[in-house]
């Protein structure tokens, strides 16, 4: 999920916020890890992704230095950060502690939410260049149960045009997700809250955020294929990547070394790391990650490096720029403004030429940005305390580190 100015704050806003919303995560793996095996790709007990050693150059002291502060500001539990430029290591690091006197490393696992739907989106482009499916089929063929299937384009689906409206931000779907946070929740389960009501408006006619949206996508895209979506996704983007530590779970378990998150959501401070995160999104498409391997996919996703230049603009405006803005019939605070500095593209946000994704939900909070113009790419990961504010912190992080290296680029969010 994410929280981000183009898409309704969705990290489940019950009596707190519940979770996150400009989607949620996958990155893919042929098999469920074990727990006997969870101890990292291979049943490795280490990890590749490591402080940079050696003598600090300034401009890694200059993140550094940018990175302790925001976590004494925002009063973060642990941070994790890697700065990359033309995918050259500038840092990696980790600040705080996991557990009480476990402190953090950059190899500790975390999840990942909707940067699972910039690797969907990536794989729906690679299918449209192998053209075993055109971007504007529509999808009654493959999803025969959804209203208005022979409106809707696999396009919509990834650019969130279709008028669903979102189950994350449903006050019934959010009382019982806050009631009952390890449930394990069913594709149908989710899609019934939107199916309750009417689409917002006409399909391709207008922007609003919607988790359904992805469901869909995800059970569109293995019957069109005939493979489940994990396997999908690490074939076409998480493979070639060499996104080792980037995996599916279809349970709630973590591959360690883990990253243990807290949160304030239900009103008590307290451990969420192994909530059910089944509800972010279909089956095959719950993922988690690492800093290293999350700031490998901000540079090749937000580089177009898998894609045909073609592939690559559509990617990053699929037509939605200009989209959007409140009618009689869905606010603005639903159908927000797609304009050409802040607009969703297919599974990415594009902000002042940021291409980013920003998981925040059950004490996770991240984001992935990459900046073209300049080769960066800013990858963080943080937890909280009791008193960390509310939003996605890990954000605050990057605005920071990128405020210091791209200064005439802001990468404001929020």
């Amino acid at each position: 999920m994410t929280h981000t100015p183009l898409s309704p704050r969705t990290r489940a806003r019950s009596r707190r916020a519940l979770l996150c919303a400009a989607l949620l995560a996958l990155a893919v793996q042929t098999t469920v890890v074990a727990p006997a095996l969870a101890e990292g790709p291979g049943g490795r007990g280490g990890s590749d992704c490591v402080r940079t050693e050696g003598r600090l150059d300034a401009k890694a002291r200059t993140v550094l230095d940018i990175t302790r502060k925001a976590k004494k500001d925002l009063r973060l539990n642990a941070v994790q950060v890697r700065v990359t430029v033309d995918g050259r290591e500038v840092l990696t690091d980790a600040l705080g502690e996991s557990m009480t006197g476990v402190p953090a490393e950059p190899g500790m696992h975390f999840r990942a939410g909707s940067v699972a739907f910039a690797h969907i989106s990536t794989a729906l482009l690679r299918l449209v260049e192998e053209r075993r499916v055109r971007l504007d089929d529509t999808v009654e063929r493959w999803l025969p149960d959804l209203p208005k299937a022979n409106r809707i384009t696999l396009r919509m689906l990834a650019s969130n045009t279709t008028g669903l409206h979102d189950y994350v931000t449903d006050p019934e779907f959010l009382t019982e997700l806050e009631a009952h946070p390890f449930r394990a929740w069913t594709p149908e389960q989710l899609v019934a809250y939107p199916l309750r009501h009417s689409f917002w408006y006409e399909p391709g006619t207008s922007w609003s955020y919607s988790h359904a949206n992805y469901v869909y996508l995800i059970e569109a895209l293995e019957k069109i294929t005939g493979v489940r979506i994990d396997r999908l996704v690490r074939e076409k983007v998480t493979g070639p990547l060499e996104l080792r530590n980037t995996q599916n779970n279809f349970t709630p378990d973590i591959p360690r070394p883990v990253l243990h998150a807290f949160t304030s959501d239900r009103g008590l401070y307290e451990e969420s790391t192994f909530w059910n995160p089944s509800w972010t999104t279909g089956p095959g498409a719950v993922i988690t990650t690492d800093i290293c391997d999350l700031a490998r996919s901000a540079q090749a996703i937000g580089s177009g490096e898998l894609l045909s230049p073609r592939s690559y603009r559509t990617l990053i405006n699929p037509g939605t720029v200009g989209l959007g803005g409140g009618t009689a019939t869905c606010p603005a605070t639903i159908c927000l403004k797609q304009t050409e500095a802040a607009h969703f593209g297919l599974g990415v946000i594009v902000v002042n030429g940021w291409i980013l994704q920003n998981p925040s939900f059950s004490g996770y909070a991240a984001i992935q940005a990459y900046l073209p113009s300049k080769r960066l790419a800013i990858a963080v990961s943080a937890t909280k305390t009791a008193t960390t504010p509310e939003g996605n912190q890990a954000e605050v992080v990057a605005e920071r580190i990128a405020a210091a290296l791209a200064p005439g680029d802001p990468l404001a969010i929020g």
